[in-house]
């Protein structure tokens, strides 16, 4: 496993949207896709992401309707790695960061997406995903804990 990238394990079908879709087109994507999370694109270029929990913190409790445009509900200021990205640095900044899904890019533009199963389900990397997945469900901010 050493000297492996994250290209050697990201996904490349990604599901996406635009700044012209709305929060109900999302919501529909994630239903249809069996996802919770979006990657906002602009031709190739990535913008944004919107997760599950973006739809419901900026969206739903702030009663926004289905028609509410995605700029209101996105993630700009997101962690982003490229192809040359070592598996082990994705999986630290996972864990750091406590987020479950880093998008890929490289020259500006989305190429892929790596999933924490992506990380636990390559052998050596057992740890790394582990950590990163117990540092995320640790977090306070969690819905359902106190």
């Amino acid at each position: 496993m050493l000297g492996k990238t994250v290209k050697d394990i990201m996904s490349t079908d990604c599901v996406t949207v635009t700044l012209q879709d709305n929060v109900y087109e999302i919501a529909v994507k994630m239903k249809q896709h069996d996802i919770g999370f979006v990657a906002v694109v602009d031709g190739k270029k990535l913008i944004g992401v919107v997760t599950d929990r973006d739809l419901v913190v900026r969206g739903y409790a702030e009663k926004k309707s289905g028609s509410t445009a995605v700029d209101e509900v996105i993630t700009k200021d997101m962690a982003i790695i490229t192809p040359s990205t070592s598996i082990e640095e994705a999986a630290k900044i996972m864990a750091k960061q406590q987020i479950r899904r880093l998008p890929v890019v490289e020259n500006g533009e989305l190429v892929g997406v790596v999933a924490i199963g992506d990380l636990a389900v390559r052998g050596s990397f057992e740890d790394e995903a582990g950590e990163a997945l117990s540092r995320i469900s640790s977090d306070k901010t969690f819905v359902g804990s106190k």
